[in-house]
């Protein structure tokens, strides 16, 4: 964990030097370009080992895409900027032509994929199609603090939210959180690494019910349990 900590130190400290001895930011940090743009542009997958990750993490995640080589598990690809096929349905579909050609929307990543490596959000989720389930494996980084040495509730929050949506999407495709209650048993160890497992739990038309338990690598720890209900977006509604 100590060993975790210390890596996002490093590129907090590797960050601050490239700000004050050079006059430009890294590609990674520079804004997305056009959004929208139907130009095809190459996005770097995030949900994939890095320096910072933790050896629990890495073993978590060897495991899993172990399991991913018969077909039953599938590791879901994970990028900073919105990828072009979804942005164009979200534009097509959902969003209020004025809100697409603002200026704010050529600037937009995905909020928990704003850090460095290793300082914040660190995870990557595998998805059981057949059983209507996913898995995420999550690491929390240094910048999530909220008392002392313990991870921020609404972090852990933030990550259910993510592991929900990406449950839900298995069946309802374009989803919006509408309820998300969430019951923290204990505290989450500042940088350790934790499974959420989400599974859907019924489905009444664009209403999709999920659960999650959130535990410690080993499963013997439960740190939090949630329920959730998203909602189907509709192509003839706008959802603004």
């Amino acid at each position: 964990m100590l060993r975790s900590c210390t890596a996002g130190l490093r590129s907090l400290w590797a960050l601050r030097g490239r700000r004050e001895g050079a006059a430009r930011l890294s590609a990674d940090l520079q804004p997305a370009r056009r959004l929208f743009s139907t130009e095809k542009a190459v996005h770097k997958d995030w949900a994939l080992p890095n320096p910072s990750w933790s050896k629990d993490l890495k073993l978590l995640f060897d495991q899993f895409m172990k399991k991913c080589e018969d077909g039953s598990w599938e590791r879901l690809p994970s990028c900073k900027h919105t990828c072009t096929y979804k942005s164009e349905d979200f534009k097509t579909y959902f969003l209020d032509p004025q809100l697409v050609e603002g200026e704010g929307l050529s600037q937009a990543q995905l909020f928990t994929r704003g850090f460095e490596d290793g300082l914040g959000f660190e995870y990557v989720i595998f998805n059981n199609n057949d059983e209507k389930r996913t898995v995420c494996l999550f690491q929390g980084g240094p910048y999530l603090q909220g008392i002392p040495g313990f991870l921020h509730g609404g972090a852990i929050a933030t990550m259910i939210d993510v592991a929900f949506g990406s449950c839900a999407a298995i069946s309802g495709g374009a989803v919006m959180t509408a309820n998300l209650n969430i019951n923290f048993k204990r505290p989450v160890p500042l940088c350790s690494v934790l499974v959420i497992h989400s599974q859907l739990d019924k489905l009444e038309g664009r209403k999709l019910f999920v659960s999650c338990n959130v535990r410690s690598v080993d499963e013997k720890t439960l740190y939090s349990e949630a329920t959730g209900l998203f909602i189907k977006l509709d192509p003839k509604k706008s959802s603004t």
